[in-house]
């Protein structure tokens, strides 16, 4: 079981701080009592809103206190590493020096495979692939005596809910096994992943994790956050331990607090925040967490300030101009004898994603992408001053609203932390 956990309506930030400083003492007790050298292993930018990086700035000054060698890996997986100034803003005064990048390409360290017979299983036959096991080389090159995972249980496209040993195969996972674990995951339908506790691929990590990472020291923290009465997004849980307990109990309250039942929604309009979303890999997100909700020939319109790309990489982002985001059939026609696609198939995988099959638009109001660099991947087009002036973020509440010339719409502020469907598809 669980180490500890808390649950509350609100968790403040004292009262979180106070949590922090037990699992440092936790970790500590059941662990090692004097490490000499801790790795910690927050999420990274994109999931900056559920105050991560602050209590991982908290941990490295506790262990440091201690005269431990701490470092930072940022659970990249295949997005952009983060600059100076963005580590310095999410994590603080942790030095850059000990802030390591995770290069997907290059650092990956194999350990094993999960076999084909067991992806098939799982997957009922959707996959018949191994999935390898390769994960960052700092992760055992140097000798750790204590790695702590810190993270956001929330619902998630690929996993079910996000977090737990996720960081390690996804954050810290090589290009072959983030290729072979998108794929499958697409291959079982991005809606029947969403807002699972176990997925096809969550059982295959489970049993990686098992086989692969039984003696490695560590130990996992995890938030779960949800909106109050007044419309703020808050947190709500903390979960310590080293087990798959831990990410359950979290897992289980994320699914009481950030999946929300609507009737089907003809127009919803969504904020991806301008300073943690940068391309459509990571602001889809709109896409992945509402499509559940939407209504057969509704919209969803996404206003995206920050967007200046499509892929995290260059080689990702010719991909998605080449090809868009053009359905599953399409994707999986060209899939079958495009090496190209073949060999990025994380790419493949984001594509089927990113599509709503045709069932409803998706239109992007971009900070710094053309109207014309917009249309050619199949999405729809609308100024970005436009949309701030008719959909002010600070004037509208979370959930329905009725604008000025009647118009019904519903607006989700941030829609990363958490999933909206209709009942029949929960």
């Amino acid at each position: 079981m669980a180490w500890f956990f808390e649950k509350n309506s609100k968790i403040d930030k004292q009262q979180l701080e106070a949590l922090i400083d037990k699992a440092f003492e936790e970790c500590r007790s059941r662990i090692c009592s004097s490490p000499k050298k801790v790795l910690l292993l927050p999420p990274d930018i994109t999931r900056a809103h559920c105050g991560a990086g602050w209590m991982t700035e908290r941990l490295y000054n506790s262990f440091t206190s201690l005269g431990a060698d701490v470092y930072l890996i940022p659970t990249l997986g295949q997005h952009v590493p983060h600059t100076p100034e963005q580590n310095k803003w999410m994590f603080g005064e942790v030095p850059e020096e000990k802030i390591l990048k995770h290069h997907w390409r290059a650092d990956a360290h194999r350990l094993g495979e999960v076999p084909a017979d067991y992806v098939k299983k799982v997957t009922e036959e959707k996959a018949d692939w191994a999935i390898p096991v390769e994960l960052n080389r700092h992760l055992f090159e140097q000798s750790w005596d204590l790695v702590l995972n810190i993270g956001h249980v929330v619902p998630h496209e690929v996993l079910g809910f996000a977090n737990h040993n996720k960081n390690y195969f996804i954050g810290l996972g090589g290009k072959n096994m983030i290729c072979a674990s998108h794929m499958a995951a697409a291959c079982c339908g991005i809606e029947n992943n969403l807002g699972s506790l176990i997925t096809p691929l969550r059982h295959c990590y489970n049993k990686a994790e098992s086989e692969f990472l039984a003696e490695l020291p560590d130990a996992y923290i995890q938030v779960t956050m949800a909106y109050d009465q007044n419309g703020e997004l808050v947190h709500t849980g903390f979960y310590c331990g080293d087990d798959v307990d831990t990410y359950m109990l979290a897992a289980k309250q994320s699914t009481d607090e950030n999946i929300t039942v609507v009737p089907p929604l003809k127009k919803v309009v969504a904020v991806m925040q301008g300073d943690e979303f940068f391309s459509t890999w990571v602001a889809n997100k709109a896409i992945y967490r509402t499509r559940k909700a939407m209504a057969d020939d509704g919209e969803l319109l996404i206003i995206a300030p920050g967007l200046e790309r499509f892929g995290e990489q260059d080689e990702v982002d010719q991909i998605i101009r080449r090809y868009g985001y053009v359905g599953t059939e399409k994707i999986m026609e060209l899939f079958s004898h495009n090496e190209e696609l073949q060999d990025l198939t994380h790419a493949t995988a984001h594509l089927i994603h990113g599509s709503s099959e045709g069932r409803f638009k998706i239109t992007y109001a971009p900070g710094h992408v053309s109207r014309e660099e917009i249309e050619s991947v199949n999405f729809n087009y609308m100024d970005l001053q436009e949309a701030m002036e008719r959909y002010p973020a600070d004037k509208l509440k979370n959930g329905f609203n009725t604008m000025p010339d009647g118009e019904e719409i519903y607006f989700i502020s941030t829609p990363s932390a958490g999933l909206w469907s209709t009942a029949d598809k929960l």
